[in-house]
């Protein structure tokens, strides 16, 4: 499942990711909420925690997250996916280099810095 961090400075939207993930929860709780963002904001400043084994995302939620950023390519700034999985943190790092934005790998111990990063609180 899927849910949204709460509290969050209004410049960004964040999640947690627990358990089975599926497209349902990318259709239902991540896609409204980065429409939202976008056409507030103009932009797409985003936050992931995985707090689940990456196998626990189904072939539908991998599908919706392709999907949600080939769909807002341009709105990219800046990404933020915590995971305590070091090939997962540098991944995300090295995706910075091909794609419009920012695309940072933090430790889930590093929510706080994070947040902090994605809202643009930190230059």
């Amino acid at each position: 499942m899927i849910i949204k961090i709460e509290n969050t400075p209004d410049i960004m939207i964040g999640f947690q990711a627990l358990g089975d993930v599926t497209k349902e929860d990318f259709e239902i709780k991540v896609l409204p909420e980065v429409k939202a963002l976008i056409e507030r904001t103009g932009k797409l400043n985003y936050l992931m925690v995985i707090d689940t084994a990456l196998q626990h995302f189904t072939a539908g939620a991998w599908l919706q997250d392709a999907l949600l950023g080939i769909k807002n390519l341009s709105l990219w700034n800046r990404v933020a996916i915590l995971s305590d999985s070091e090939p997962l943190k540098t991944f995300t790092n090295i995706f910075s280099i091909v794609m419009p934005g920012e695309f940072r790998g933090f430790s889930k111990d590093q929510l706080e810095t994070a947040v902090a990063w994605v809202s643009e609180e930190k230059q």
